[in-house]
């Protein structure tokens, strides 16, 4: 699965035992990138390392473009197999987001982000104009459907590639999983995706999550942090994944599936609040293909999203904007 670098500080308090009940943490690394889960339960159910490993193998088997067997592989190679109930919910909440955005959030954008080096494949040396024309043919979601446990692609050449949600969703697998055992609180993050529930037992307050300060020389430093309780959050950026080619030109990884072309506008991050977070993950894609003035506009047609933006004013100073009550602390 696609790494996507997402840039989010989480700031965890690890609390000792009280009563029967135990604060877990657990670490590791899936979909090309580290995770942190964190939840109290008693102490008899809270051995769930086995149950996370597997449903990640799951989501990978589902839907990862870097494992030749899994679901997608074979769909984009124009193999018959039959999808799982994973990559189902992923599809069609793909197609509600990609008509929501008149095609922001488009999964066949993957032979762009593939040609452009930035995905599972080997780019594409001396990228034209004329090649990047040519893949477009391809680009569209609106000609990939579902008819039952089958992908029906209108064009061969048509990648589906579903990194700028799937990370959001294995997310919420996984909160879904501790849902399923009554598990009052947790965070779960995964490369930067988080999903919450309850609170934070070491202060008896909400989560707090950090939201980073857009840095292109690799430094980490918190713009802001953030109470979250019982939702989702996904932060999209341009600043930590790009090239710059020997003339100097700048590509971030995030291609604009109306264009071919790397997205360039002053928008450096979006951090969306939502309750799932592969919702909150597939918009603050979507938004980053935006303009400042498209996501306000956006944005209040869907006042269930709360979205902060940071971005770069016409004198290179930065500047945010929250829209939707997203959180000031």
């Amino acid at each position: 699965m696609k790494n996507i670098f997402k840039y989010l500080l989480i700031i965890l308090v690890i609390t000792s035992c009280k009563d029967e009940v135990q604060n877990k943490r657990l670490t590791g690394s899936v979909f090309g990138t580290t995770y942190t889960i964190q939840f109290e339960a008693p102490e008899s159910e809270i051995n769930f390392q086995e149950q996370f490993d597997k449903l990640f193998y799951i989501v990978n088997k589902s839907m990862s473009t870097y494992q030749a067997n899994s679901i997608i592989s074979k769909i984009n190679r124009n193999e018959e197999v039959s999808i799982d109930s994973h990559f189902r919910k992923v599809f069609d909440t793909s197609k509600d987001i990609y008509s929501a955005t008149n095609g922001a959030f488009d999964p066949t954008i993957g032979v762009m982000v593939n040609a452009w080096d930035f995905g599972s494949d080997e780019g594409i040396e001396d990228l034209d104009t004329t090649t990047i024309d040519s893949l477009m043919l391809t680009v569209g979601f609106n000609k990939v459907k579902r008819e039952n446990d089958k992908i029906i692609k209108e064009h061969e050449g048509t990648i589906i590639d579903f990194s700028a949600i799937a990370k959001g969703y294995g997310v919420d697998v996984i909160a879904d999983f501790l849902d399923t055992q009554s598990v009052e609180s947790y965070l779960v993050e995964i490369g930067g995706e988080i999903r919450t529930k309850g609170f934070n037992a070491g202060s008896g307050n909400p989560w707090k999550i950090g939201v980073e300060s857009p840095s292109f020389d690799g430094s980490q430093t918190v713009m802001k942090a953030i109470s979250l309780t019982d939702e989702a959050m996904a932060t999209s950026g341009t600043y930590r994944k790009f090239k710059i080619d020997e003339n100097g030109n700048k590509y971030a990884h995030i291609i604009n599936p109306k264009t071919g072309y790397s997205s360039k506008n002053n928008v450096l991050s979006v951090s969306v609040i939502a309750k799932e977070c592969m919702i909150a993950d597939a918009y603050a894609t979507a938004l980053m293909t935006m303009t400042v003035d498209d996501i306000k506009d956006f944005v209040k047609k869907y006042p269930e999203l709360k979205v902060f933006v940071i971005f770069e004013n016409s004198n290179k100073e930065l500047e945010t904007l929250s829209l939707n009550g997203f959180p000031n602390e």
